[in-house]
Parts: C-alpha cells; structure tokens; sequence
C-alpha cells in the first residue's frame, strides 16, 4: 500500500508482522503519536488470546472505543497521523482495522498568566484542545452547547474548534467563521493568533478584531451571550467575535466586584489608555508651540526642568519612548527573573543619568513613566501593544502642527475605528451605532438586574436573557 511506503522513510513508523493463535496480522503505526501501553495491554493480549478469523470480529473483542473497518487510504494515512493502529491481515492489504492509541502529552490546568484576577476561578486554558473544551463543557453543562471541528493547515493539520451555543448565537456569524477558516490556505498553524490574522475583517489594522482570552470562564460568559469561540490545538487561547473596543478595556474581574467598584475601574482604565496616548504628545505640542497654554506658576518649573537640555522637545520625548519599548522589549524577552531585574534596575539608571546628563528634563521623565505604567492597565495583551505604537504617530504630527496635529490624528483614528468591523459587526459599538441599550456594559457595568438583554448588536436568536419585571420583584446581589 502506497500509505506505508510514504512513511518507512521516518524513523519512528513502525511496522511488523505478529503471529496469533490461528492467523497472521501487520501492525503499524507511528511510535511517537501512539500510547505503547494501549497497545501492549488492550490489543496484544486479544490479537494473541482470543479467537477470532476476521477483522469485523477482532473489532468486538478489543476493549477499546472508535475502532474502524475502512478500506480508504486516504482515512488510513488520516488516522496513522493521529495517532492511531493500524491493523491488517497482510503486509498491504485492504481492509484494516483502525484502532485509537493516541499519547496525550499536555501540561496541566495552571493559573492564568496574562489575566490573573484577585477574586474568581483560577483555571486557565492549556495547549490541549480537548482539555480545553472540556474546561468549556463544564461551565456550559447544555446539550445546544454546539462545536465544529475542522483541520487547518496543509502541512501541519492542525485541529480547530468553532463553539457557538445553538438557539442563542446568529447563524450567520456562526457560518462566516467557518467559511473563513475553512478557506484559509497555509502551511503551518501553530496558534490562534494566526487565525486571527488570516480571518479579520481588515488584516491591514493595528487593532485586533477578536478578543483573545486565556480564561475559560470568560469564553463561557460570552459564549452564552451570543459570540462564537475558536480553539486551536496547541494554542492555549481562545478568540472570540465579534467583539468591540470597549470589550478589551473590560476585565472579567469587573462581574466579581460590586458593580459601583467595577465601574469605577473600568473608567480608570479608559482614562490610562488616554492618559497614555496623549500624555507625550501634549508635552511636544506645547513645549514646541503653545506655551502661552502653560499656567505661569507651572512654567518656570518647566522651564527650570529643560535649562540645559540641548535636545528639543520631540527628540527628548523620542528618546524616552524608545528607552521604555527597549527595557520593556528586554524584560520580556529575557528569562522572568533576570528580566524584572533588567526592567527595574535598567529604568531608575537610565533615567537618573539622563537627567543628570542633561539628555531629557526630569518632567518629560515623568510623563512618560507615567504612560508606561498607564498602558499595562489593559486587561487583554493585544491592545496594549496597539497602544503602545499609536503614541508615536501622535508625537510625529504633535511636532508638525502642535495641538492640531493631535486633533488631526484623533480624527483620522476616529475614521479608521468608525471604518473598522469584527465579523462585519461595527467595531466602535455602542458609541457608534449608538445603542443606548448596550451601554449598561460598555463604559460603566450596571448591575445585573438591568442586563435582562443579550447585546443588540449580535442579532441573537434569543435577546432576551431573563425577565426584567421578575428581576425588578427581588434585589440584585451587587445592589
């Protein structure tokens, strides 16, 4: 059979020929994707033991689930890779017996790394998918909890599951997902994040167009609200769509916490991300043409700050931003010990002998310390590096035409979001549409009693999630 002879040239196929008590089998399979203890105490003890004269009876005294008959090369080779036995009654004869042996290799459930919360669960997705939709289907214990698996990748075959729950998400996101991803043609996929690339509406946008989130109890939530989740094997992130720019300044710990708290944080966290972007570009403009806009007490501090500073304001303000992308660059890339001890120690020296060499102004120090740390207030690591380079288009047009340029650059920002969709949903939503039902979740979170609907915007099946008048008869447990 052509399916053996494409692989005898790997070191790790094997094949032999074994003698049972009234008749001659071949064996194969690939050493490395196969479990040796399925095969030495569930199938060897029968092929030698038990009588049987053909494969269909063979097939009901193995011990084990998802046993074939198949006489399809093509199903052979399929399952060869996935770990299966392949049984046959000659070295290359059809039909055979395919039985499942799969090793399965994954690292255990761990806490979360990238959204560690105080409060709430403490599981975090690993690179299994079948762990992973596990995690899923114990939080969603519903039978129109719906998955679609398919292989993406012409070389690397990599599995990808699409979860939707039946009856509450649009069919019609459900089937653009699929369709996306089913045609998709690339070599290798070895983590969500490139689906998420090959899929967005706009690939050429710096903003990502699907929330990724490494916490099952998000996906759960969401999913239950109407979204669509894609897993990928090996990828220990889950995407979901369509999503909104609100959605990435909003942390899942905000539904652990009374809702007055989690409002409270979420506008602090919409205004670091401001605070963040303009911060710079405010120092450039008016440094460079708005000083009469600089109250007169705090002028001479900034002019005492600045006297013998040779560089001017956007070179300093360069200099500074690229220091911090370096040390953070630096501290992420080296290993976690050595790199805390690089991002701090490297920080207090070069900005102290900075100052002291009279390269930047002890205030422009501050301003962009404070960015920094302003921008690690996102709770999803996507649009935060999305942050992290918008400020330097604001610095550039800061330096051409002051508080202008800076109006100018929101503006064409603006264009670019209002422009933007995820899943062909608006991307700005509910700014734009505006959607007043939708804002009891976007820049403050009400309590739960006033969310009886799902978002507007994802034209569920059902949008409605529970009654209102019944939630209204009893006090909601964060009111």
């Amino acid at each position: 059979m052509q399916v053996y002879a494409k692989f005898r040239t790997s070191s790790d196929f094997i094949q032999y020929e074994e003698d049972t008590n009234n008749l001659k089998c071949w064996i194969s399979y690939i050493r490395t994707l196969v479990d040796i203890n399925t095969l030495q105490q569930h199938i060897m003890p029968i092929l030698k033991n038990e009588k049987w004269s053909s494969l269909e009876e063979l097939k009901k005294v193995i011990p084990i689930e998802n046993i074939v008959i198949t006489i399809d090369t093509d199903v052979v080779m399929e399952k060869l890779l996935d770990g299966f036995i392949i049984i046959n009654l000659s070295e290359y004869g059809l039909p055979c017996l395919v039985v499942k042996a799969t090793i399965n290799k994954a690292r255990e459930v761990s806490l979360p790394e990238v959204e560690f919360s105080v409060v709430g669960p403490k599981e975090a997705f690993v690179e299994s998918i079948e762990s992973n939709i596990n995690l899923i289907r114990k939080r969603v214990n519903n039978e129109k909890l719906r998955i679609f698996e398919m292989n993406v990748g012409d070389l690397s075959k990599t599995k990808v599951a699409i979860l939707s729950v039946e009856g509450v998400s649009d069919e019609q996101n459900v089937q653009t997902v699929i369709q996306r991803i089913k045609d998709i043609h690339f070599d290798q996929i070895s983590d969500s994040s490139f689906i998420s690339q090959m899929i967005s509406d706009k690939t050429t946008s710096p903003f990502p167009q699907f929330l990724d989130t490494e916490r099952p109890d998000r996906v759960s939530s969401i999913l239950a609200e109407g979204k669509v989740g894609i897993m990928v094997d090996g990828s220990p992130h889950v995407l979901i769509g369509p999503t909104t720019l609100i959605e990435f300044f909003s942390a899942f710990d905000d539904y652990f916490y009374n809702w007055i708290v989690a409002s409270f944080f979420r506008l602090i966290r919409l205004f670091a991300v401001s605070f963040s972007i303009l911060i710079t570009p405010i120092y450039v403009a008016v440094l460079t043409y708005h000083y009469e806009l600089i109250p007169s007490d705090l002028l001479g501090t900034l002019i005492a700050s600045r006297r013998g500073v040779p560089l001017p304001p956007i070179l300093e303000a360069i200099f500074l931003e690229l220091v911090i992308e370096l040390l953070r660059e630096a501290g992420a890339r080296l290993p976690t010990k050595v790199g805390q001890t690089i991002g701090i120690v490297g920080g207090i020296v070069l900005g102290t002998a900075s100052v002291e060499a009279g390269i930047t102004s002890n205030i422009l120090l501050i301003f962009v310390a404070l960015a920094a740390l302003a921008s690690f207030t996102t709770p999803i690591y996507a649009i935060g590096n999305t942050i992290r380079m918008l400020r330097f288009p604001f610095l550039l047009l800061a330096l051409w035409f002051g508080v202008l340029g800076i109006v100018i650059c929101f503006c064409f920002l603006m264009t670019h979001l209002l422009r933007l969709t995820s899943l062909g949903r608006p991307f700005l939503e509910p700014i734009y549409p505006p959607r007043t039902i939708d804002m009891k979740d976007a820049f403050i979170r009400l309590p739960f009693s006033f969310m009886s609907k799902r978002p507007q915007q994802l034209r569920t099946k059902r949008p409605r999630r529970f009654s209102a008048n019944n939630a209204k008869k009893h006090k909601d447990i964060d009111e």
